[in-house]
């Protein structure tokens, strides 16, 4: 397939020879096919050419004074403004070495003179059908990774709608199954501590009456250690009754999470929702086996009631703080917490205010330790929030994990991208985080992390969202 003239008119050619007999017979025969032609004697008025007004293909002159063509080629390709411009070389060196290195160096053709005219002008249209066809494949490609973005975008978006549906139905129904029995327990605790007080009083009062028990009454009394059942009663009924009520406020944390039938913007109280988050993980952030418990610094802001979708917030609180403890206890693998728990069950250290991470990733100890900034690994999530001057609420939840590598941290919100191991995470956490605060509260998410120093999450997101 050839350009025909109309087609090529507009094409820009930049000719370099040193040899002005050279310059005007190629200048008159392309202009003569409807080329525009400009001209450069040297290496460094091509270069110059080339800024100012980028060409289509150069005509390429190997031997030049002071920069040959190979040089200036070679600078060519290494600009990303010139890079892609085809580069024929027109030269009388006709070995093949120098034909060759001129392909070695980013030529894209090779004309021997003497030429001829037609069969430079070929080779001219050539490369501007290739350079052509090169444009409409990389736009077809842009076309094709947006199309694929999009699908995957729209995946991870069916994925989270269809989790937040099952896990608000699932919750909801849970909380529902719960709450009842719960809350019968609950409201007749009280009455049956009424009642076993009552019990023990006309007890008392029996042996007050009388005082000799017979034989039988004496030994079922020592056999129930009678006293010991006694006094032990209120302290059981006590147990029982903060323990209902702890279901209770895990049920009450469930419902508030899951936000069932909630799917409408609403005003909220955002700490509210982080508090009922961290209720949900309570039994990740218990001592384990392996480390010591995590500790929670709270480091909140004077905000006011914030318009969003509360479910799904919920769910990018979640996957944060979740995050955070999975990447402290990946930091926790190779720590040693002998020296801690020694010092903490002797009372030897107590763990005070936060003091910023350490060069080498551990946390201090606070002054009123006997032991003045001794370094106790003491694993931790800091969550701090403030209202900003742009009118809009940021959310930061830092950890004092190993923190994350910066050639991760740019495809860290990429769909079904992790750097967790096989098994242990979908990638689809922080990508559902992303469309959630991006696109559907107008805000921003960003990571700030460096290997050894933890890693930090915030999120900011409008106060009050615009009418869509």
């Amino acid at each position: 397939m050839h350009l025909n003239q109309t087609n090529h008119q507009k094409k820009n050619i930049l000719v370099v020879d040193d040899t002005p007999d050279n310059l005007r017979l190629l200048s008159a025969m392309l202009t003569a096919q409807g080329f525009e032609v400009r001209k450069a004697l040297n290496g460094k008025m091509a270069l110059t050419a080339c800024q100012m007004v980028l060409p289509d293909v150069i005509l390429l002159d190997i031997n030049m004074p002071g920069m040959d063509g190979y040089q200036v080629c070679q600078q060519l390709k290494a600009d990303d403004k010139t890079c892609e411009v085809p580069v024929i070389f027109i030269s009388a060196l006709d070995d093949v070495v120098d034909k060759v290195k001129a392909f070695d160096v980013g030529g894209v053709d090779y004309i021997a003179k003497p030429f001829h005219g037609a069969e430079v002008v070929l080779r001219i249209e050539n490369q501007i059908n290739l350079r052509l066809l090169q444009v409409r494949l990389q736009e077809k490609n842009f076309l094709l990774q947006e199309a694929l973005d999009n699908l995957k975008s729209a995946q991870v978006q069916q994925i989270q709608n269809e989790k937040m549906v099952a896990l608000g139905q699932l919750v909801a129904g849970l909380a529902h199954e719960i709450n009842n029995p719960i809350s019968f327990i609950y409201g007749n605790l009280q009455y049956a501590g009424q009642y076993v007080q009552d019990l023990v009083n006309l007890i008392e009062v029996y042996q007050q009456e009388y005082p000799k028990p017979t034989p039988k009454i004496q030994q079922i009394s020592q056999d129930v250690d009678l006293n010991f059942v006694i006094n032990d009663l209120q302290n059981l009924i006590g147990a029982m009754y903060r323990g209902s009520d702890r279901i209770r406020e895990i049920v009450l944390a469930l419902q508030h999470f899951s936000r069932h039938d909630e799917a409408e913007m609403k005003r909220v109280n955002i700490h509210e929702d982080i508090e009922n988050t961290l209720v949900m993980l309570q039994h990740r952030l218990r001592e384990a086996a392996n480390r010591p418990a995590i500790m929670v610094v709270k480091d909140y802001g004077n905000l006011p009631l914030v318009t969003c979708y509360a479910s799904e917030l919920n769910q990018v609180f979640m996957h944060l703080l979740n995050n955070a403890i999975d990447a402290i206890e990946e930091g926790m693998g190779s720590r040693e917490w002998g020296v801690r728990n020694q010092f903490l069950e002797e009372g030897v250290g107590k763990v005070g205010p936060p003091l910023g991470i350490r060069g080498n990733g551990e946390w201090g100890v606070g002054k009123q330790s006997s032991t003045p900034y001794s370094l106790l690994p003491t694993p931790q999530i800091r969550i701090h929030t403030e209202v900003t001057d742009l009118n809009t609420i940021k959310i930061a939840i830092a950890d004092n994990g190993p923190g994350i590598e910066e050639s991760l941290r740019s495809r860290l919100f990429d769909p079904f991208f992790t750097t967790k191991p096989v098994g242990k995470g979908s990638g689809l956490g922080l990508s559902i985080s992303y469309q959630i605060i991006v696109q559907k509260h107008r805000g921003n998410i960003t990571c700030i992390s460096s290997v050894g120093q933890g890693a930090e999450f915030a999120i900011e997101i409008p106060i009050e969202q615009p009418e869509r």
